[in-house]
């Protein structure tokens, strides 16, 4: 193929990706709101209902993190600190993992974390979020809710692994030559 029609038809597959995206969004939303209780979960502070993570907003981003054990959700968790006051705008924005609130809260120190972190032991939240398949186990990906007075609805979910729209640096890697190849994140990188 000649680079001209190459180019044109990679035009055309980028405008159908964001077309397929915003309508997969579109699908999820029309969905039948999910009724969920009001958890309580652990912060730095002791005990946080999921309704205070709202923040005043009528929207709210939850992270189900791994936790301290998975280097790839800690880089998509370095990605969200980046975004975490644009996200902050526009709702209440939490990261929630399985981990206890004390390795939590050392590690996201030591990350230079600054979005509020919240942990799920002890708690059903992340296995009645999905995200919990096995015992021990816990998957990453990120939920959606809206409050409505006092109830609290799961809007959507999306799973998270390499090449989903929520973190960018495969994307790049992508364009890379060569692409992406046999990489894969780390908690420290030599200098």
């Amino acid at each position: 193929m000649k680079p001209k029609a190459l180019r044109k038809k990679i035009a055309k597959l980028e405008d159908a990706l964001v077309t397929q995206n915003e309508h997969l969004a579109a699908l999820k939303r029309r969905l039948p709101p999910e009724v969920v209780k009001d958890y309580f979960l652990s912060g730095p502070d002791g005990k946080v209902r999921l309704s205070e993570l709202f923040r005043g907003k009528r929207d709210l981003v939850v992270i189900h993190n791994m936790g301290r054990s998975c280097r790839y959700c800690t880089m998509w968790a370095d990605g969200f600190n980046g975004l975490r006051h644009h996200l902050a705008n526009r709702a209440g924005f939490a990261v929630v993992s399985p981990d206890a609130v004390r390795t939590q809260q050392q590690f996201a120190q030591s990350r230079g974390w600054e979005f509020p972190f919240y942990s799920g032991k002890g708690s059903t939240f992340i296995k009645d979020m999905g995200y919990l398949p096995r015992p021990g186990e816990p998957m990453p990906g990120v939920s959606t809710f809206r409050r409505k007075g006092a109830k609290i609805y799961r809007i959507a979910t999306a799973p998270f692994g390499p090449f989903d729209q929520f973190c960018a640096t495969w994307p790049l890697f992508a364009l890379l030559d060569g692409g992406v190849g046999d990489w894969a994140p780390k908690y420290r990188y030599v200098k």
